[in-house]
């Protein structure tokens, strides 16, 4: 293409080329904030309870005709039950579409993610450990923690099996990423086999919690979810924002990334120890949730392209939007039932993931 063009525009060409991506990354988190203010009013005015938001906001704009019965149960129902269920959404999806976004920068392959590559199921694991053993073996950790145990066993059980993924797929300061997808294969299955013998010494009640909590599930959001998880989600969020430069050097290399002034070795931890506080937490207070870090990234990437300067926001609104959505559809298909929604991101992200493959299946053998 440069060959064809004459010398003064083969050199501006990738420069005009930069300049629209920039202005498309810019305008595509305006439309996308825009997109997260439509899915924030399909989230609240949504359900099977017949509350209305609006009516409630009608009554505190004064100009509502709804009567005292039915505003008692629509301030019940909205404000404790929608709007916790929503910030909660929000946050985790974010969460979880940031951690997919720095593990494939991280790891410079797309197909890095935590629910792949057993972050998630390392989470899950301290986060079952905690539910079966909270009453007993953990008991002196659950009564000084209190609501934080559960986010804190999570966190850790990420942070765990990330520096095993870490430490066993790098060597000499390089990652093979072949041997970073085994590993997590490995590591998500060595988790699972563990959380399976805890499952299978578990009570009736404690197994019935963890069937619907492994699907995934927004229904048990309430407050005291949002501030145990809600910071540690914000602290990864805000932390991974400074992470966009030093994660556009790193897809030139580790190499020419420190030749740029990136600190990698440190560079690389941070960013480890954000993957494994959003991941954590997120899985602790909504169970297994996949395939969102995957999709949102890579669908972003095809239309922004690679600056992590906008994938970053747009990611972030993106999977909240992302996780919103398939909420309210899992709360409607079977109303007035509720299918989890770890059912409907893998309905989706399924086969998004194999046409992921299908298109790469040449970069990736070996």
């Amino acid at each position: 293409m440069l060959a064809e063009l004459s010398g003064a525009d083969a050199i501006t060409a990738p420069v005009r080329a930069a300049g629209d991506r920039a202005h498309l990354g810019r305008l595509s988190i305006i439309v996308l904030a825009f997109v997260l203010l439509v899915a924030m009013a399909l989230s609240m005015t949504t359900g099977a309870s017949g509350a209305s938001a609006w009516s409630l906001l009608g009554h505190w704009l004064g100009f509502g005709h709804a009567d005292a019965t039915q505003l008692v149960r629509d301030h019940a129902v909205v404000i404790n039950i929608r709007l916790p269920r929503m910030l909660l959404g929000m946050l985790i999806g974010a969460g979880l579409a940031v951690s997919g976004l720095l593990m494939q920068g991280l790891f410079r392959n797309p197909l890095a993610d935590p629910g792949l590559v057993g972050v998630s199921s390392g989470s899950a694991l301290g986060a079952v450990s905690v539910i079966v053993l909270g009453t007993t073996m953990f008991a002196p950790l659950t009564q000084a923690l209190g609501i934080f145990t559960l986010p804190a066993a999570a966190f850790l059980g990420g942070l765990f099996t990330t520096a095993i993924l870490y430490r066993v797929a790098t060597r000499g300061g390089q990652t093979a990423i072949a041997t970073m997808l085994l590993a997590g294969i490995a590591l998500g299955a060595l988790a699972g086999a563990i959380s399976g013998v805890l499952v299978y010494v578990a009570s009736d009640a404690q197994l019935r919690d963890l069937t619907f909590w492994g699907m995934g599930s927004l229904a048990g959001a309430t407050w005291i979810k949002i501030f145990a998880a809600g910071p540690i989600i914000v602290l990864a969020l805000v932390t991974s924002s400074f992470l966009a430069k030093g994660l556009n050097a790193l897809t030139l290399g580790e190499a020419t990334a420190a030749h740029l002034g990136v600190p990698v070795q440190r560079f690389k931890r941070v960013a480890i120890l954000a993957v494994a506080a959003a991941t954590g937490a997120s899985v602790a207070v909504s169970g297994g949730i996949g395939f969102v870090g995957i999709v949102v990234p890579h669908l972003l990437r095809l239309v922004i392209g690679p600056d992590h300067r906008y994938l970053l926001p747009a990611t972030a609104l993106l999977g909240a939007s992302f996780l919103l959505l398939a909420d309210a559809l899992s709360r409607t298909i079977v109303a007035p039932a509720e299918l989890p929604i770890g059912i409907v991101t893998a309905a989706f992200g399924g086969p998004f993931f194999l046409w992921i493959l299908l298109r790469r299946r040449a970069a990736i053998a070996w």
